[in-house]
C-alpha cells in the first residue's frame, strides 16, 4: 500500500471510530496526504521557537506534525464533535492547547498572544498561523488576521485555488481586485503549490493552493488615511465594467464631483476611461491621498 493510501486509511479509521460526520456548512475536507502536510509545515518554516496558531485542525493530521516541530501549538477548532478525536490523536504531546471556538470570535490578543507573552513564551519573529481554511469563510478570516495587526510574522493557508490566484494577482488581469490590493498592502504574498482534490476526504470539486503571507512590518505604500485608501480601492472595483472615473463617482464615497475627480486622474497621468484593475497599489495610494 502506498504512503498516501496508508495515511488515508488512518484518517478513515479515526473518522469511523468517532462516528464523525463531515459538516457541509463548515466546509470540512480533511487532508489525507502526509507529503502535503509536510510541505505545508515546511512552507511555514516551523521550528522549536515558534508559537503556531492552527485554524481548523479537524482531527489533527497536520497538528501532529506542527507539535513535533514547534515550541507551542494553539489549535482553534469550531466543531465540538471533533474535539474528542483531536484530543486523542494528539496524546503524547505536551505543547498543544485546543480551543473549541470560532476563530472569528476568539480574542487572539488576549486569549493566545497575551497569555504566552505573559509567560515569556512569545518570541519576536516566531508567531505563525497555519490553516487549511474552509472555502466559504477564507477571506473574512485572512482579512481579520491581517487588519488586526496582531504581530503575526508568517501565515500559511490552504485555500481554494481561485482565491489564491486572486491574492497574488498583479494589475491588469481578471484575477486582480480589491482582495489582491488588500492582501498585498499587509503582506508579501506567494503562491507555493497546488493541491489536487484526491488529497482530501471528502474530495472537493476544485483544486486547492497553499499560499504564504509574510506580514509586512510597514506597508509598501504611504497613505494619509488607511480607511480612505481602502474606500478608494473598494469604489474602483465596485463596478468593474465601469470606467475608473464613473466607478469612483457612482460610489457616493467622495465629496469631490466628477469634474474634480477627472482632474485628479488627469494630473496623475491616468486616462479617465481606464478601469480600476489597471492601477498599481502605489497608484491607489496616491489616488486616495488626492481624493481626501
Amino acid at each position: 500500500m502506498s504512503r498516501l493510501g496508508a495515511y488515508m486509511n488512518t484518517t478513515k479509521e479515526i473518522i469511523n471510530r468517532y462516528n464523525i460526520r463531515m459538516t457541509k456548512s463548515l466546509g470540512q475536507n480533511f487532508l489525507v496526504d502526509e507529503s502535503i502536510v509536510r510541505k505545508i509545515v515546511d512552507t511555514a518554516e516551523v521550528n522549536g521557537e515558534d508559537l503556531i496558531i492552527e485554524i481548523g485542525p479537524g482531527i489533527g493530521s497536520m497538528t501532529r506534525e506542527l507539535c513535533a516541530r514547534a515550541g507551542r501549538v494553539v489549535a482553534v477548532e469550531i466543531d465540538r464533535h471533533l474535539i474528542p478525536a483531536l484530543t486523542d490523536n494528539l496524546k503524547g504531546y505536551d505543547n498543544i492547547e485546543i480551543i473549541n471556538n470560532d476563530i472569528l470570535k476568539v480574542d487572539i490578543e488576549r486569549d493566545i498572544l497575551g497569555k504566552h507573552r505573559a509567560t515569556g513564551g512569545l518570541k519576536p519573529g516566531h508567531v505563525k498561523v497555519v490553516a487549511n481554511l474552509p472555502y466559504y469563510i477564507t477571506t473574512p478570516i485572512i482579512m481579520q488576521l491581517l487588519e488586526k495587526e496582531y504581530g503575526i510574522d508568517i501565515m500559511v493557508f490552504m485555500v481554494q485555488k481561485e482565491v489564491a490566484d486572486r491574492m497574488v494577482a498583479m494589475p491588469g488581469g481578471k484575477d486582480y481586485g480589491s482582495l489582491s490590493v488588500a492582501v498585498q498592502y499587509y503582506s508579501k504574498a506567494r503562491k507555493m503549490f497546488d493541491v489536487p482534490p484526491h488529497c482530501f476526504i471528502p474530495q472537493p470539486d476544485v483544486y486547492s493552493s497553499v499560499i504564504r503571507l509574510d506580514v509586512n512590518k510597514e506597508p509598501p505604500v504611504k497613505v494619509k488615511d488607511r480607511a480612505a485608501f481602502f474606500k478608494t480601492v473598494k469604489a474602483a472595483f465596485g463596478q468593474r465594467r465601469k470606467t475608473l472615473l464613473n466607478a469612483l463617482c457612482n460610489s457616493g464615497s467622495f465629496s469631490k464631483d466628477k469634474e474634480q475627480i477627472g482632474e485628479i486622474l488627469k494630473n496623475m497621468g491616468l486616462d479617465e476611461n481606464q478601469r480600476g484593475e489597471t492601477l498599481t497599489i502605489e497608484q491607489f495610494a496616491e489616488l486616495s491621498n488626492l481624493l481626501l
